[in-house]
C-alpha cells in the first residue's frame, strides 16, 4: 500500500522547518496518538453494548497499548531505512481504517483485535516526532520537539473529553468513524505539506532491527532514560485506565463525559512541554527529568491520601493530581527525547523507537496492575501503585552510575 508520489515535494532540511510545519506535525501527532486513547472514558458504556465484565474491558486499552509498543519496536524504525514521509502517509490510511473497523466492532474479541492493530498503526505520531527533529535547527531542537510533543500530549489527554462527550450523545461508534476522518485528513495535509526524508541507514529489515539491540548496549543514557519514563507511564496509564470505571461505580455514578473531562485537567500540565523543551536547551535535560519524577510522586502522594475524602472533595483532588502528575510526566518525556535525540543523528527513528516501546510496555503494565490493583484494593491501590512507580523513576533520576556524572547528552 503505497501513495501516489507528490511531485512538489522537497527534500528535508534544518532550516526548511516554520511555524505552520510545527503546527501540522503537531496536529499529526495528536490525532495519531489520540486514536489509542479514545477508548478509555468509554470502558463503562461499551461494557453494557458489547456485554463484558469490568475486568475483560481492562483488556482493550492495556491490547491498544501492547500493540502500540509492538508498533513502536517494529514498524518505527523504517524511518531511517526508507523515506519518513512516506512512511507517515502509509500508517495515517492504516489508521484511519483500524479506526473504521473498531468502530463496527459486534462483539468484545473484535473489539480487541482491532484495539490491537490501532495500537500498532498509531505509532505514526512516533514517525512524525523523530521528523521535526531532523527538520529542527540544532539550537532550537529541545523547544521544536517540545512544541509537536504538545501536540501529542493535547491528543493523548483531550481524546478523552472528545471521547466522553461524543459518545454519550452520538455512541461510542460515531466516536470513532468520526477519528477516522480527522486521521484522513491530516494525511491529505500531510501529503501536500511534508517534505521528503532522505534515509539515514540502508542495512535490510532484519539488520535494522538488530542494531536496536546494538544502541541500547552502547548509549547507557538511553537505559536509563528508557526505564526512568517507562516507570512514569506505570503510574499515568494506572490512573487513565481505571478513572472511568471508578467513576462510573459508586460512590460517584458519573458518565463519560464527566471522566473524559478529567482531560482537560491534564491538558494544563500538558502546555508545558515546551517550556520544559527550552529549559532542556538552556541547561540540560537532567534537572528537568528529576522535577518531573518529584511532582509525579508527590501527586500520587496527595492523591493517596486524599482518596478517602467526601465525593465532592474527592473530584477535586483528582482534577489538581492529574494537572501536577501530567505536568510531570510530560517535562520528563520532553527531556529523556532531548536526551536520546542527541546520542546519534542517524539513528533518530531507532532511539526514539526504544524509548517509546520502553514507555508503552509501562503504559500496558500500568493498565494491567491498575484494573487489578482497583479489583483487589479499590482506589487507594491505583494510587499507591502510581506513586510507587514514580519513586521508582525519580530514584533511576538521581542515582549517579558508578563512572561518574553522565555528561549533559543532548546538549
Amino acid at each position: 500500500m503505497s501513495p501516489a508520489p507528490n511531485l512538489h515535494a522537497r527534500d528535508a532540511s534544518p532550516s526548511d522547518i516554520s511555524r505552520g510545519m510545527v503546527l501540522l506535525l503537531a496536529l499529526g501527532t495528536g490525532l495519531s496518538v489520540a486514536s489509542i486513547y479514545y477508548s478509555q472514558p468509554l470502558l463503562g458504556i461499551l461494557g453494557a453494548d458489547l456485554h463484558a465484565s469490568d475486568q475483560a474491558l481492562g483488556w482493550i486499552p492495556t491490547l491498544t497499548q501492547l500493540g502500540y509498543a509492538f508498533g513502536t519496536l517494529l514498524l518505527a524504525p523504517l524511518g531511517d531505512r526508507h523515506d519518513r514521509r512516506r512512511v507517515i502517509l502509509v500508517k495515517a490510511l492504516l489508521l484511519a481504517a483500524t479506526l473504521v473497523a473498531s468502530s463496527l466492532a459486534p462483539s468484545l474479541a473484535l473489539m480487541l483485535a482491532a484495539s490491537f492493530a490501532l495500537g500498532l498503526v498509531a505509532t505514526v505520531a512516533q514517525d512524525i516526532v523523530p521528523a521535526a527533529a531532523t527538520l529542527a535547527p540544532p539550537a532550537r531542537r529541545g523547544h521544536i520537539v517540545g512544541s509537536v510533543m504538545t501536540g501529542l500530549l493535547l491528543g493523548l489527554l483531550l481524546s478523552r473529553v472528545a471521547s466522553g462527550f461524543i459518545a454519550e450523545y452520538l455512541g461510542w461508534r460515531t466516536m470513532f468513524g468520526l477519528a477516522a476522518i480527522a486521521v484522513l485528513a491530516m494525511a491529505a495535509a500531510m501529503w501536500r505539506k511534508l517534505p521528503r526524508f532522505t534515509p539515514t541507514a540502508q542495512m535490510s529489515y532484519g539488520r535494522l532491527l538488530a542494531s536496536l539491540l546494538t544502541l541500547w548496549k552502547q548509549y547507557p543514557a538511553l537505559r536509563r532514560a528508557t526505564l526512568a519514563q517507562g516507570l512514569l507511564c506505570v503510574a499515568f496509564s494506572a490512573f487513565w485506565s481505571t478513572l472511568a470505571v471508578m467513576l462510573h461505580d459508586a460512590p460517584f455514578h458519573l458518565g463519560s463525559s464527566i471522566a473524559g473531562a478529567f482531560g482537560l485537567a491534564g491538558a494544563a500540565g500538558a502546555l508545558a512541554a515546551p517550556l520544559a523543551g527550552r529549559v532542556a536547551d538552556r541547561r540540560g535535560p537532567e534537572p528537568v527529568t528529576r522535577l518531573g519524577a518529584g511532582l509525579t510522586v508527590l501527586a500520587f502522594v496527595g492523591l493517596f491520601l486524599g482518596s478517602g475524602l467526601q465525593p465532592h472533595a474527592a473530584l477535586w483532588a483528582l482534577g489538581i493530581g492529574a494537572v501536577v502528575f501530567d505536568l510531570g510526566i510530560q517535562s520528563a518525556l520532553i527531556s529523556h527525547q532531548t536526551i536520546v535525540f542527541g546520542l546519534d543523528h542517524a539513528s533518530r527513528s531507532r532511539l526514539n523507537a526504544i524509548l517509546l516501546t520502553g514507555m508503552f510496555i509501562g503504559m500496558s503494565t500500568g493498565s494491567a496492575l491498575g484494573n487489578a490493583a482497583l479489583a483487589h484494593w479499590h482506589w487507594q491501590g491505583v494510587t499507591l501503585l502510581a506513586a510507587f512507580a514514580a519513586l521508582g523513576s525519580l530514584a533511576l533520576r538521581l542515582w549517579r552510575p558508578a563512572a561518574g556524572r553522565l555528561a549533559p547528552a543532548g546538549r
